[in-house]
């Protein structure tokens, strides 16, 4: 699957937003080393702290079903259909990516694709745990 292929199915996605607070609906295709593509959207709770982002949406179905082994995600969001500008992850989502993901992990954005140790180049990892 090619870049645009996945930003068209991170779109997708956006349209499942439950995102009534913000109006800003963020949509996320998560791609496996096997080529199967798992979609996340944003989903607001009138408690903010319990809303959960598109990426984390989609990471954890995808760990839920036993995928462990990640290529790419692209991500898009808006607030009046135009998902042309690019939509970075969060701090909180990109250090799920770490987690799972590997420094090559691609992030793809509506402008290019970055890498995550582009994105976020000093990660917290389990080798500062030991």
């Amino acid at each position: 699957m090619n870049d645009r292929e996945l930003i068209e199915r991170a779109v997708d996605a956006a349209r499942c937003s439950h995102s009534p607070y913000s109006g800003f609906r963020v949509g996320a295709a998560l791609l496996t080393s096997d080529g199967r593509v798992f979609n996340g959207c944003n989903i607001e709770n009138s408690s903010y702290s319990l809303t959960i982002c598109a990426e984390r949406t989609a990471i954890f179905k995808a760990v839920s079903e036993g995928e462990s082994r990640f290529e790419a995600i692209a991500v898009v969001g808006s607030a009046d259909g135009d998902f042309s500008v690019p939509c970075p992850p969060c701090g909180a989502c990109l250090q799920v990516m770490t987690e799972f993901c590997g420094d090559d992990f691609r992030v793809v954005l509506s402008d290019r694709s970055y890498k995550l140790s582009e994105l976020m180049p000093n990660r917290f990892t389990a080798d500062n745990i030991k």
